[in-house]
């Protein structure tokens, strides 16, 4: 009988070592993501030597030793940094939303700075007379609305008509490069807010969507542009911005982390309608509102969808002025009946199907304050044909159908452009 126990404590101690060691082996070590810039600076400086350069950026272009590309450029003898060109928010990124730009010259460098966000919102030859040299270096979101995104369309628009080379240093999709959804820009909305043909959520990074945009057919030009594009390394598809040890630099003042990121691609259209989409807090996106709805009646609409990866929480806040973070918010100093969102289950959750079902329960539960914003939810939208569907009464699920077919022929479209 001994003899057995200690067989059995034998085999259970073998079982035990035999795990542990199994998990070790299974424990998947993670670098550090190295962006375009961080590739640019280390190993490829021959592209920016001896050029007149004109960089298309903003204050998330941060190597991983925290210094700017723009500061880190400019202290080397054999680069010339003759233009800056400034996207929404500026050059350092302390702009509001929506806030006018202004030329002028860098703070840090006293490079002159001219503004893209303004009357311009694409180089003009003049503006390009001594550059030979084009860079993008910006963080995107993942989101078609997000205009950082216009802002390297434009470039890369105008190096193709100037017949000047732009390098574009990739740099990660924040909620990760695997999901692609909503509807098809109607190019008959093109806008600031939606540039060309893509789906709200493209994921793509800004070096494949730079590939992308570079077809005669997409960037409305005779010809491509010389590019080039400087991939990261050690980025996967399925990571988010917290899997890619960086640092989460704030890419506008209402991105402050990658909680709002994620929820953004759906969450911006509330923008279109008379809900307010959180500005004037400090949980923009997270948490919507009105003095017309009761949150508790919403959530329990919500409760009955087929849908999954968060959690909505009633709550009440009021909207007010911040500075460079929010002027004039929608229902400045009123009370606000609201919901909170909070993500539960990144992989699935589907923004753009929860705020199509929160749209859809607005316009169902209060169809006498309900109203939209039209023209600034068909450029969101990328049509007319959601603010429609609500009027019609359409259904969330006949929504969300609507457009598939479209959505797929871009999925397998993107995979010629896909980096990595």
């Amino acid at each position: 009988m001994d003899t057995y126990k200690k067989f059995s404590k034998h085999l259970v101690l073998l079982f035990l070592l035999v795990q542990i060691f199994g998990c070790e082996e299974k424990i998947e070590t993670i670098d550090q993501v190295r962006t375009g810039a961080d590739i640019l600076i280390s190993e490829k400086l021959d592209l920016v030597k001896n050029k007149n350069l004109g960089i298309v950026t903003n204050h998330t272009a941060i190597l991983s030793n925290g210094v700017h590309l723009v500061d880190s450029l400019h202290k080397i003898p054999e680069i010339k940094i003759n233009a800056l060109f400034g996207p929404e928010h500026g050059i350092r990124g302390d702009a509001a939303d929506g806030s006018i730009i202004e030329d002028g010259k860098d703070v840090k460098t006293g490079i002159p700075v001219f503004s893209l966000y303004g009357r311009i919102r694409k180089p003009t030859p003049e503006m390009l007379e001594n550059i030979d040299l084009l860079i993008f270096d910006i963080q995107d979101v993942g989101a078609r609305f997000y205009t950082f995104i216009s802002t390297m369309y434009y470039a890369i628009q105008t190096a193709s008509e100037n017949n000047i080379p732009i390098l574009i240093l990739d740099r990660p999709n924040p909620i990760n490069g695997i999901d692609v959804s909503g509807p098809m820009l109607d190019t008959n909305f093109t806008s600031f807010v939606g540039i060309t043909i893509l789906p709200i959520q493209h994921g793509m990074t800004v070096g494949e969507l730079a590939l992308y945009f570079n077809q005669p057919q997409i960037l409305r030009t005779k010809r491509p542009a010389n590019l080039e594009v400087i991939k990261m390394q050690n980025w996967k598809r399925e990571y988010y911005y917290d899997d890619c040890k960086l640092k989460w630099i704030s890419p506008s003042p209402n991105m402050p982390n990658l909680s709002t990121a994620i929820v953004y691609p759906g969450l911006c259209l509330i923008e279109g309608i008379n809900i307010s989409e959180g500005r004037g807090t400090y949980s923009p996106f997270l948490m919507i509102g009105s003095p017309y709805i009761n949150s508790s009646d919403v959530i329990k609409e919500i409760s009955k969808a087929d849908l999954d990866g968060f959690t909505l929480k009633d709550t009440i806040f009021t909207p007010v002025e911040i500075p460079k973070m929010a002027l004039s918010p929608k229902y400045e100093n009123e009370l606000c009946n609201g919901i909170f969102i909070s993500v539960t289950d990144r992989k699935t959750f589907k923004p753009i199907e929860l705020v199509v079902n929160l749209i859809y329960t607005f316009h169902k539960l209060y169809p006498q304050n309900f109203t939209f914003r039209e023209s600034a939810i068909d450029r969101l939208w990328g049509s007319d044909n959601f603010r429609k569907d609500i009027i019609e009464r359409k259904t969330p699920n006949e929504i969300v159908g609507s457009y598939q077919k479209e959505l797929n022929k871009f999925i397998d479209t993107r995979k010629e452009f896909l980096l990595y």
